[in-house]
């Protein structure tokens, strides 16, 4: 990020972003077609499921039926539930949790093959984020690969070594959504310059704080 002043951090990976971080909050988001759903229904346990919706955003339920998810936010969705659960079941106590969407996103650009970004669908790794970008470009450098996060408002990068990450030098870090993998930029290497003349060998992430001047 131009115009930013690094603080290194005694981290050797980027903290996990809350809540907030992410880009829609869970109250706002509206539901999309292949979301991942779960449903508990209080006192009823074969209700209590995590489902995917359809290609045309339907969630199929015992006793509820067909439901038209696409588009309805999650207080909306459970209202719908609600209601017709009631048909069925006294006053039934309902809550609706979102556990993965397609709408939440990565963006990988730099030296791969196919830059953009990305649905996040369950567990994502850098490696895999980078997979899903067609791999890295024949003349990739893919020892300085940086990942850009927002934790709690504060921006934060790290650098990652993918060689390493191959070898088992250290773990294949987490990808979350709204997250930003420069793979060999040179723009986002000068960020670690300094840092790389000071340690050329990357035996671990190196985790800093991007402050704005």
């Amino acid at each position: 990020m131009p115009g930013s002043h690094l603080v290194v951090t005694k981290d050797t990976d980027l903290p996990a972003p809350s809540g907030g971080d992410i880009v829609r909050s869970s109250r706002e988001y509206r539901i999309a077609p292949f979301d991942q759903l779960r449903i508990s229904v209080f006192g009823v346990d074969e209700l209590n499921q995590t489902i995917r919706a359809d290609s045309g955003g339907n969630i199929s339920l015992p006793l509820a039926g067909t439901i038209k998810s696409a588009g309805l936010t999650l207080e909306e969705f459970t209202g719908l539930l609600r209601t017709r659960l009631s048909q069925y079941i006294r006053t039934p106590q309902v809550a609706v949790n979102l556990e993965e969407t397609t709408s939440q996103s990565v963006t990988v650009y730099g030296q791969v093959q196919q830059p953009g970004q990305f649905p996040i669908m369950g567990k994502m790794t850098l490696l895999r984020a980078i997979a899903l970008a067609k791999g890295a470009s024949d003349v990739a450098n893919l020892e300085e690969v940086v990942v850009f996060r927002t934790i709690n408002g504060q921006d934060m990068a790290a650098l990652y070594n993918l060689e390493a990450i191959r070898r088992g030098t250290y773990p294949d870090p987490d990808i979350y959504a709204s997250d930003v993998i420069a793979v060999g930029d040179s723009s986002s290497r000068r960020l670690f310059r300094d840092i790389l003349q000071a340690s050329p060998l990357l035996v671990t992430p190196i985790v800093v704080l991007l402050q704005r001047l």
